[in-house]
Formats: C-alpha cells, structure tokens, sequence
C-alpha cells in the first residue's frame, strides 16, 4: 500500500522592521513610537517563490507526484505562458485570441513539468520555453485547413520572387522563377495553383478605419455584387416613366409585363383577357410610337 504523500512545509522569513513587542501590523520606531500603519497591499495571482523554495517543491514533486506541487508549479511558470502566446501572437491576423494561444500554451507548459528531468542540470524555463511554443504551434497547425507541405512550397515560391525582384530590379517571368527553383515549368504552375489557396477570414473581425469610436465589422462593408446598383436603379425607374407617360393603362401594363416581369405574349394574353396575336399587336404600335418619340427628343438635342 502506498504512503500518502507529506505536505510540504515552506518556511518564509519574517519581514525586518517586524518587532516582538510591536503591535500587529504595525512598524515601530527606535524611540518606541509606532508609526502609521500602511493599509496592506492584496496580491495579485500567486506570489513568487525563490529559488530554494523552487527547488524543494520540484524534488519533492518528482518523489511524490503530488497534484497540488505540480498546480504550484504551473500556477509559478503561468506568465511565461502568457508571455511566450504574446509573442506568437504579433506575428497571426487579428482574428486569434490571445486567450486561445495562452490555453494551447498550458498543455505544453504540463507536458514539460511531468518530462523535466533534474539530473540534466538545465534550467526548466530553457527547457519549456521550447514546448509551450511548439503546442501553441501544433493547435494554429491543426486548425489550419491547408496542408502544411503546400504552405512550404507557397514560402519558397515568394522567397524566389523576392530573391529575383531584389536582383533584376522588376518583376521575374516563370522561366526565371523555375531556374532559381530548379523545377521545369508544368512543375512552377502546379506549385503557383497549390500556393493560390484561398485563405478563410472571420467575418466578424473589426475593421480598423483608424477611428476607435466608429468600430464595424467585415459584414458590414463588404459589397453585395448581386445586389441591384441603386444609381441604375432610379435611372431605369426615371426611363420608364418617361418612356410610358404617353401610354395607355393598357399598353403600360403590356411593357411591364413583357420587359419587367418575362412574360410571353400569350401569358399577357391570358392575364388581360386579349388574343395572342392582339397582344402582338398593340406591342408593336407601342415599340413604333416609342422609336418616333426618341428619335424627335434625339433631333431636338441635336438642334
């Protein structure tokens, strides 16, 4: 049966202006005065340990495998976390938390501290350092929807052009590329396809306009391009007016019906109770009245 792991007792020297004879919380002075008592100051997060004080909670824990001496120790070692995501994080768009890298990071952060071996003689922030970095990276990898070999040939491929542009002064044509490369072209036209991979954006992203008190997001300026232009729009509707002013209801209702809304003469006909060949008719009329009319407004500008 297993002994149950003894607590670790941490003992911390008492401050120096403490006296035995002086009240509690406050200092007292040589002339057996007290001073003013200073209002306490409350800790933000766990305060730090010394490095002896680091030393036996890290021997103790590799003996005992205790859970609250390995919460000591990452609760020690969180803001390296924290800072190490920070880093990671000036060089990702803006749609990435800072959060996110930072919970990544935790994992990377338990894995070193069960692994570290002490006999090595390293330091464990040398040592994690390289592993809070690496599952921070593993989790933006697997999020990533582009296969990690098509992103090395898409940053090969610019670092040529960049090579190229630096020393001829201009943009490189495809032979020049694929000669730095050492790849035929067929091989250069696959890579560019591979590298034209659209990327994903987050719609909900803001948009920085450089003014802080009107912020908006993607959504909402991005351009519908199915959308009717509105500009056209009031210039058809103005056309239309102008075109059908002279006309009866009955002949309105036949071009509205034939240009706006697709219907066939014999679908016209049905809805307005008339002949086909009526239809025909009366639309005919109406197209040589209209070329009369605009062939006199072209005369009178031309005037």
């Amino acid at each position: 049966m297993a002994k149950p792991s003894r607590a670790v007792r941490i003992s911390r020297p008492k401050p120096a202006d403490a006296t035995k004879n002086g009240p509690v919380g406050k200092a007292t002075t040589k002339a057996g005065k007290a001073a003013p008592a200073t209002a306490p100051v409350a800790a933000s997060g766990p305060q730090p340990l010394t490095d002896g004080e680091l030393e036996i909670v890290w021997k103790t824990f590799k003996r005992t495998r205790d859970e609250n001496l390995r919460n000591t120790l990452i609760e020690q070692h969180m803001p390296l976390v924290r800072s190490i995501a920070e880093r990671v994080l000036q060089t990702l768009p803006k749609s990435i938390e800072l959060d996110d890298l930072a919970s990544s990071g935790l994992f990377g952060l338990m894995d070193a501290i069960n692994g570290f071996d002490l006999s090595r003689g390293i330091k464990f922030k040398t040592y994690c350092s390289t592993r809070i970095r690496g599952s921070i990276l593993d989790e933006l990898r697997s999020q990533d929807w582009v296969p990690r070999l098509v992103r090395l040939k898409a940053h090969r491929l610019d670092r040529a052009i960049r090579q190229l542009e630096g020393e001829l002064g201009r943009a490189p044509n495809q032979v020049e590329i694929a000669q730095v490369l050492g790849i035929s072209l067929d091989e250069l036209q696959a890579h560019q396809a591979e590298a034209n991979a659209k990327a994903i954006f987050s719609l909900s992203e803001k948009w920085d306009d450089g003014e802080e008190e009107k912020e908006m997001e993607k959504v909402e300026i991005l351009a519908d391009r199915k959308s009717a232009n509105p500009l056209d729009t009031i210039q058809q509707n103005d056309a239309l007016e102008i075109i059908t002013s002279s006309l009866t209801k009955k002949e309105r209702l036949i071009v509205l019906m034939y240009y706006y809304e697709g219907l066939t003469m014999r679908e016209i006909g049905e809805i307005m109770e008339l002949t086909e060949s009526r239809v025909c008719q009366i639309h005919s009329n109406v197209m040589m009245r209209l070329k009369t009319q605009i062939e006199r407004t072209q005369e009178a500008a031309a005037e």
